[in-house]
């Protein structure tokens, strides 16, 4: 076990086929980062609360929370922010939130790629 954690952060959704799509696209990540988890903000598990409080039960010292959503919005500026802080405290778990993986350049470049691609078939 390591002292730090990456959780991949997706908001969540009620339909098992939405989750599905995240699971999938977080798979290469969390095979390849020890320990890492993806977590659902809301109406989905497991929860951010869930995954949280099972880092600190397994010793983590520190997380990393990537969140998987295209931009920042009201739940990244304001929801999060207030959860981790809030999860931080009860844990005595350093919290980090990561900016989201839409800022990232590369995703444009992913982007890009599978736009050509489209336009090839």
């Amino acid at each position: 076990m390591s002292d730090h954690r990456v959780l991949l952060l997706a908001h969540g959704s009620s339909d098992p086929k939405w989750c599905a799509t995240f699971e999938k696209l977080a798979a290469p990540s969390l095979s390849s980062i020890p320990d890492a988890a993806i977590a659902y903000m809301e109406l989905s598990q497991p929860s951010l609360d869930d995954e949280v409080r099972r880092a600190a039960d397994d010793g983590v010292k520190s997380i990393t929370v990537l969140p998987l959503f295209l931009a920042a919005g009201r739940h990244l500026r304001k929801d999060v922010p207030a959860m981790l802080e809030r999860l931080s405290t009860e844990h005595g778990i350093a919290i980090e939130l990561s900016a989201p993986v839409g800022e990232h350049p590369l995703l444009g470049d992913a982007i890009r790629h599978i736009v050509e691609e489209s336009l090839t078939q």
